[in-house]
């Protein structure tokens, strides 16, 4: 499933092979949150973006659509039309974002819809039943995200019922991948390491799980109030623990400067709306750095977003009919800024590969994170 090439420092280079295709690490995989990228861009044209993974979210096809009704149509492969793999996050963070909406137990959580108030209710079971109907390639585990900074004795209780709550993720899914009407009986679990930044927790936590032999292992509940120098120090003290032989995920992170780091610290897969988000409001990230494309001074430029690259923004359109796009409120402004923003994002995982390849990483480490983070 797993196949580790080669390291450089801790940095990794690998393989990772599924049922709906092989995936080159490090990877970052695109947010299509109710199965669609924001910004107008299709399941088909993430193969023109090169696009590996695509990652979707439990919570929201819960309600809408309905899990049930994509395991009718198919599944997510079939509903979407994307042929690679899919990821699907358990729920988790958003249950995390409903703060005032929720009450945490030791069966799962009750909540209310952010949609129209419907009481719902979910724990690891169901979280996995979801997932299983929606037939993605790897499930989330259900877990509690807890934010930063929070009380030492709550957060450590809270890890141990996440660990709780993996246990009974682990049994439901072998389980459910054990029925003739399964989706997806190849269904892989990882598992998701919590503990705040308390490197303690986190440590104790970490060696819980991996002992679990679970398909791979996340880091949860980062970029959730802390710093990012706080983020590093966390990661450098999970990441001994994290089994070497099994992909390795920082959840929800994040720029391109984080990937680099987290690449530096050990981690093969990253996921982040940053790009779209941004993208949509016009920020774009280039080779030169960061760039806001509905500033003036692009109102005459009749270069592309950035010359080093060959998306098919930067291939047909100028800096000056983009930013009039966006003046004008036209759609086809947040399509073609998504386009450049993820096509961006996964070149550059590309040149993470190819620098891991040539044993080059940190020269091209320590190049690139000076100059990506630089707003122009």
């Amino acid at each position: 499933m797993f196949t580790l090439i080669k390291t450089e420092g801790k940095a990794r280079r690998g393989i990772f092979e599924s049922v709906h295709g092989t995936v080159q690490t490090p990877v970052f995989m695109n947010v299509a949150t109710a199965a669609a990228i924001k910004g107008g861009i299709s399941a088909y044209d993430l193969e023109d973006l090169n696009c590996q993974i695509m990652l979707c979210n439990t919570y929201h096809l819960h309600l809408r659509p309905t899990d049930t009704l994509i395991k009718k149509l198919g599944g997510l492969h079939k509903f979407t039309g994307w042929r690679g793999p899919i990821l699907t996050d358990s729920g988790g963070f958003q249950v995390f974002s409903l703060a005032q909406l929720r009450k945490i137990k030791e069966e799962g959580v009750y909540f209310s819809s952010h949609i129209d108030g419907k009481k719902i209710f979910m724990g690891p079971e169901e979280s996995m039943r979801i997932q299983s109907n929606l037939g993605s390639t790897i499930a989330m585990a259900f877990d509690e995200c807890v934010e930063n900074p929070s009380p030492y004795d709550y957060v450590k209780r809270s890890a141990e019922r996440t660990y709780r709550w993996l246990c009974r993720c682990k049994d439901e899914m072998e389980r459910l991948n054990s029925f003739s009407d399964t989706v997806n009986p190849n269904q892989m679990l990882f598992g998701i390491n919590q503990g705040g930044t308390y490197e303690d927790i986190r440590v104790s936590h970490m060696k819980d799980i991996a002992g679990l032999d679970l398909d791979g292992y996340a880091i949860g509940g980062l970029a959730v109030g802390e710093s990012a120098e706080e983020m590093y120090r966390i990661i450098e003290a999970v990441e001994p623990y994290m089994p070497a032989n099994k992909p390795r995920y920082l959840m929800g992170v994040g720029t391109p400067v984080n990937i680099l780091e987290g690449v530096f610290r050990g981690i093969d897969f990253f996921d982040c709306v940053m790009p779209s988000r941004n993208a949509r409001h016009g920020h774009l990230f280039t080779s030169a750095g960061i760039i806001n494309i509905i500033n003036e001074k692009y109102s005459d430029d009749l270069s592309p977003i950035d010359p080093e690259c060959d998306c098919p923004t930067c291939r047909k359109h100028t800096k000056a009919y983009l930013r009039h796009l966006f003046k004008a409120n036209e759609m086809l402004a947040m399509r073609l800024a998504v386009m450049h923003n993820l096509y961006f994002y996964n070149n550059l995982m590309k040149d993470i590969r190819n620098a891991l390849d040539k044993c080059i990483y940190y020269d091209f480490y320590s190049r690139k994170r000076e100059i990506l983070g630089k707003r122009i």
